[in-house]
């Protein structure tokens, strides 16, 4: 089979498989996105806690406004994180070997 399609693959999804192996990013351009990504989540909460200002009600207590920012882009910031180390593992384990946290 010269495309590498099995019987039961038609050719639009050995297309989108190839289209799809594109986007899968490993490596050195994975990590440089990852640390983009922090960075700008960190540019954001600097903008946000020198932008917002005022006071809002919660719960009978008076809460700044700008925290509120801060808890919801620290919350997307940790997901990203915990979303890279997990790529890793699965990299990591792909490539036949225990994960650097794993080892005993």
């Amino acid at each position: 089979m010269p495309d590498d399609r099995r019987w039961y693959e038609s050719t639009a999804t050995a297309e989108q498989r190839r289209r799809f192996a594109k986007f899968h990013d490993t490596g050195s351009n994975l990590n440089r996105k990852y640390r983009v990504a922090l960075v700008l989540y960190a540019g954001l909460a600097v903008l946000s806690w020198f932008t917002l200002d005022g006071r809002i009600p919660v719960g009978g207590r008076l809460v700044e406004l700008k925290f509120v920012p801060l808890i919801i882009l620290g919350g997307l910031a940790l997901r990203t994180v915990v979303a890279m180390r997990a790529d890793k593992i699965r990299r990591e384990v792909q490539e036949g070997g225990k994960p650097e946290g794993l080892k005993s």
